[in-house]
């Protein structure tokens, strides 16, 4: 199995033309990334005002835990029947996956921050979004990253489901590996999903490190 799977990436053809990895893989960056900005300009404003506010932040949070157990297929299942095929069914199941992540570390994070530090920062003269945006969001940022990073993870495995509404994406091999009964061809979509997934990890390490001032640096926990 494990020869014919690597047989499978050394033919030329999976290497060129509309077909080939380096489409599909662009394809497939390309949906993850969509649904990943969206989400972060739903969730992260909601969460800032929110946790900053202190009000709102029970239903946002209640809300985002009521999208996380929706099934992702059965969003796909639902939107397709209402609005058809195409990449907007795709990116609404991906948006209803990637808010509840953003959204519940971001507030967290926010409400988190030491109120001493605030009444320091109002004792410097700051108020209303400076406080906001001088303190809390620097101090909030490691465990926003981690909420992006999360949900950047499981759109990136999710967005296969891209391909069971006809378009592209590394969920293509999988599909049609099935249909095919070409164990290769599977294993060898599912190899590709997990090597970009490493490669968001990756990233996010890296614009931690840029982003997140040193002092910050604890490793934060990921909200459940």
């Amino acid at each position: 199995m494990i020869l014919d799977v690597v047989e499978w990436f050394t033919r030329p053809e999976q290497w060129t033309g509309s077909a080939g990895i380096p489409a599909r893989f662009g394809e497939h960056v390309l949906y993850s990334a969509l649904g990943l900005v969206l989400s972060a300009l739903i969730a992260i404003p909601v969460g800032l005002l929110t946790g900053h506010t202190g009000r709102g932040g029970f239903a946002a949070i209640t809300l985002a835990n009521f999208a996380r157990a929706l099934p992702t297929i059965g969003v796909l299942t639902l939107v397709v029947l209402g609005m058809g095929l195409g990449l907007t069914p795709v990116l609404v199941a991906l948006v209803a996956l990637a808010v509840p992540p953003i959204l519940v570390n971001t507030y967290e994070g926010v409400r988190g921050v030491d109120p001493q530090l605030r009444d320091a920062a109002q004792g410097m003269g700051m108020r209303g979004p400076e406080v906001l945006f001088r303190l809390e969001l620097p101090i909030a940022l490691p465990l926003i990253l981690v909420g992006l990073r999360t949900a950047a993870i499981q759109v990136v495995a999710t967005a296969t489901i891209a391909a069971y509404v006809g378009i592209g994406g590394l969920g293509r091999y999988i599909v049609d590996g099935q249909s095919r009964r070409e164990i290769e061809m599977i294993l060898g979509g599912s190899l590709l999903v997990v090597a970009l997934a490493l490669i968001v990890t990756g990233l996010f390490a890296l614009l931690r490190r840029v982003a997140v001032a040193k002092g910050l640096r604890v490793r934060p926990a990921a909200t459940p």
